[in-house]
């Protein structure tokens, strides 16, 4: 699934030809995709602008004009196609082969007034769309108990330290928790574990306010870094370009098996271990 950097990389790809623009025309080939449309999808978005283009977590959020927001999740295999703008967005770095299209998995589309084309195509429709009065969003069961975003001011040592407090599940599991902190994925949570020094295994509320302090540093610069990187192409993700990140080339755990760790003067191997459902990727060595 996508995650956060993919999700802001997208954003990103969007905004330019979304972002205060009116759209023209909706074509839902089907009324559903994970879950149903909403009643009137079609006529609730027609002649709407698009004021601005926000991500929350995972979610990508159109805030309307007319008072409300539409929601959209990538699920597994989502992605956005732009046709018909000038100055389409491209995705730093060196890209992997381009996964095929097929023109029967591209479900909705939307036309905006200029002549640009936004095509959502899904594969698995793991993901969904929805129209949520934007001045409720934040009660909604979306976002309900969402914790702070992890490159906002919000999520610090403090508020990480408070929330991890007496807590005896492994720090990888709580750092997944999105009533801790919202939108971090299994990849970024292995990277910035492992960047920081810290087992995976080892009790939320037995690490050091010293170590919480430099694992949310090392958050921020593993999501910045993978955000400037495009994101990392695993199975089906691309930007909205087309182009497909490259951050999993400088992956330092996720994904390693067996590897020498690349932390310098470590002489640790890449174990992984299933946590939660989750492969876990870490140094025995290195992360304490």
């Amino acid at each position: 699934m996508p995650e956060l950097p993919e999700v802001e990389t997208v954003r990103r790809g969007l905004q330019p030809v979304l972002e205060h623009g009116r759209i023209a025309h909706v074509l839902a080939r089907r009324p559903d995709l994970r879950f149903p449309l909403p009643d009137d999808f079609k006529a609730r978005l027609e002649g709407a602008i698009i004021d601005r283009l926000e991500r929350r977590a995972k979610y990508l959020l159109a805030r309307l004009d007319t008072g409300e927001t539409l929601v959209m999740h990538l699920g597994m295999t989502g992605r956005f196609d732009i046709e018909g703008a000038e100055g389409r967005s491209s995705a730093p770095g060196l890209f992997a082969h381009e996964p095929p299209k097929d023109a029967k998995h591209a479900h909705v589309v939307f036309d905006m007034q200029g002549g640009a084309r936004i095509t959502y195509s899904d594969p698995r429709r793991f993901g969904f769309m929805g129209l949520v009065p934007t001045d409720h969003l934040a009660e909604h069961p979306w976002f309900k108990g969402m914790g702070p975003e992890p490159l906002g001011p919000e999520f610090n040592a403090a508020m990480l330290a408070g929330a991890l407090h007496g807590r005896s599940q492994a720090i990888k599991t709580l750092l997944l928790d999105q009533r801790i902190v919202a939108g971090l994925g299994n990849i970024y949570v292995c990277e910035a574990l492992h960047r920081a020094h810290i087992s995976p295994m080892k009790a939320g509320g037995k690490v050091t306010k010293a170590k919480l302090a430099s694992l949310v540093d090392t958050i921020r610069v593993v999501l910045e870094e993978a955000i400037e990187a495009g994101g990392s192409t695993l199975r089906d993700f691309a930007a909205t370009d087309g182009a497909l990140g490259y951050f999993q080339h400088r992956f330092q755990a996720y994904g390693r098996e067996d590897e020498p760790c690349l932390t310098p003067a470590c002489r640790g191997v890449i174990k992984r271990k299933v946590q939660g459902g989750r492969s876990t990727f870490y140094c025995p060595v290195c992360q304490k």
